[in-house]
Parts: C-alpha cells; sequence; structure tokens
C-alpha cells in the first residue's frame, strides 16, 4: 500500500477566492502569492494519486489564524474524505491557543478525521515551545491515538516562502512536553533526525516521524541512506506536499538511494500505515503506467 502523507487541499470557493482571504491571513498571503505554489480539490488529489500509482493521501487544509476558516476547511475535509473512504484520510486544522481548539479537534475526531496538521508555528502565531499553548492539543491528540503534524524547516540554507523561524530547540521541547504524543515534523523535521545520535535526544524524539515533503527541492537523494545509517526508516513518512509537487518526483530519489526494498516498502506506506492503524489492503500497481522518474 502506498500512501502519500502529506497532501494540501483547498474547497473550490476558497481557490476562486483566496485574495480576499489573504488580505487577512499573512502567511496564507506569503505561500499563495509564491510563484511556485499551487492549489488543489480533493477530487484532483484522487485523479493524481491514481496517475501516480498511489493508493491513500493524507489530506488536509490550510491552517488559518482564523478558528472559522480552520472549521471550514475541516468541514471541507470530513465531506471529501466520507466521499473517498478508501482513498483519502483526513487531518483537521486549529489554533492550538484558541479557547475552543479542543472542541473542534474533539468534533473532526468524532467526525473520522485522524490527525491534526499541517500546523505552522510562527505562520499562526502560537509557541510550540509553550506547555499552556499547546495543552489541549498536546494533551488530547495523545488521549485520541492521533498525531500532529508540524512545520519544521531547516535553519541554515536558502531562503523560501515559508521558511520560517521555527527551531528545532522548540520542536523537542514540545516533543518533550507531550512524551505520549504522535509527532510528524514535516520536511525531514529540518534535519532534526541527525541530532537522533545523541542518546537523550532519541529517547526525546521516540514518538516523533519525519516526512519527506519537498524533499526535491532541499536535499540530494543520499539523505535516505543517511536515515538508513542512523537507523530511521521506520520512522520515516512519504509526502509529497502535492500539489507543490507531484509524487514522481520523489521516486527517483528513492531508486538512486540505496535503501533495501524492504525500507522502501516502509517509508511510501507501511510506516504510515503503522502510525494511522490503516488495515494492509493493496492495490496492484502498473510500473509501466508509473514510470519512476
Amino acid at each position: 500500500m502506498r500512501i502519500d502523507s502529506h497532501v494540501h487541499v483547498t474547497p473550490p470557493d476558497l481557490i476562486a477566492g483566496w485574495e480576499k482571504i489573504a488580505k487577512r491571513e499573512p502567511y496564507f498571503k506569503l505561500l499563495s502569492e509564491s510563484p511556485v505554489n499551487r492549489f488543489a480539490t480533493a477530487e484532483q488529489v484522487v485523479e493524481a494519486m491514481e496517475e501516480n500509482g498511489f493508493d491513500k493521501a493524507v489530506i488536509f487544509g490550510f491552517s488559518f489564524r482564523d478558528m472559522g476558516l480552520c472549521r471550514y476547511v475541516n468541514d471541507y475535509v470530513i465531506e471529501k474524505t466520507k466521499a473517498y473512504p478508501d482513498r483519502l484520510i483526513g487531518f483537521s486544522t486549529l489554533l492550538p491557543q484558541h479557547p475552543e481548539a479542543e472542541k473542534e479537534l474533539v468534533r473532526t475526531y468524532e467526525s473520522g478525521l485522524r490527525g491534526v496538521g499541517e500546523l505552522f508555528p510562527e505562520g499562526q502565531g502560537f509557541a510550540l515551545e509553550s506547555p499552556g499553548q499547546m495543552k489541549a492539543l498536546g494533551r488530547t491528540c495523545a488521549s485520541l491515538g492521533i498525531p500532529v503534524m508540524l512545520h519544521v524547516n531547516e535553519p541554515v540554507g536558502h531562503h523560501y516562502a515559508g521558511k520560517t523561524r521555527t527551531s528545532l530547540a522548540q520542536a523537542v521541547t514540545f516533543a518533550q512536553n507531550f512524551p505520549d504524543l504522535k509527532i510528524i515534523l514535516a520536511h525531514w523535521g529540518g534535519g532534526l533526525f541527525f541530532y537522533e545520535l545523541m542518546k537523550e535526544v532519541r529517547q526525546d524524539l521516540a514518538r516523533v516521524y519525519y516526512d519527506t515533503a519537498a524533499s526535491v527541492f532541499l536535499y540530494g537523494h543520499q539523505v535516505y541512506d543517511v536515515v538508513r545509517a542512523l537507523d530511521l526508516t521506520d520512522k520515516i513518512l512519504f509526502g509529497s506536499d502535492f500539489p507543490l509537487l507531484s509524487p514522481q518526483r520523489y521516486l527517483g530519489d528513492l531508486e538512486r538511494s540505496g535503501l533495501s526494498d524492504r525500507d522502501k516498502e516502509a517509508i511510501l506506506g507501511g510506516n504510515a500505515r503503522r502510525l494511522l492503524s490503516l488495515g494492509t489492503g493493496n492495490r496492484r500497481h502498473r510500473p509501466d503506467r508509473n514510470p519512476v522518474v
């Protein structure tokens, strides 16, 4: 089973009116105005997954500062996961420090969503390291057994829209504050996985996973060999960041890596299946239809 664990969806009416929303959502404006930005509906995601040979996609709307907008995109994700139950898995978005964050989290969970994210600490204006601000999110998700996905980026290198000042230390503190919480750090966790060479950090990050979203913009294919050397392939989730990038863009790097078939299968879906407690069903893939590029 192949699972894309990092896919963005946007309701059609928000796509049509994104400029109006951007006037009151600075981070949304920043990303939406980027020349590489794209929007996709749930139907376009399903079509792309079929074209690229993926069985399921984890979808989520944009994490706004406005909780009303978060609820709106959550309702869209709920609707579409019910329309495509065999193809789409939904995460909810919310503002962690909002008084109704816990209520919205429980509502979306009871409606079938199975995680939270992708949340933007700097973009949404919350302190990831603050136990008080993160209490409702951390404790509730841990109790429900569902993961939280966070936007984390590398602290060095070129600048791009969406590169924030959220630090690796803040991400570690968040994991320390909620040791029973499953956490997904997007974009390879900004390289945080390297520090799992340190015994105490590996212990603190025992429930932390890393996804590959935007990898082809950031790292060479050797990044897969590095996580293999660190014995972390069971914590890596394939994520394309679609519609920013197609899943096919990543498969060439996987093939060029020195990973075993077992490790590739784990990254392409096995780890996500375990994390999200999914079944083991599998569709038949057709390599001739979906060439590795």
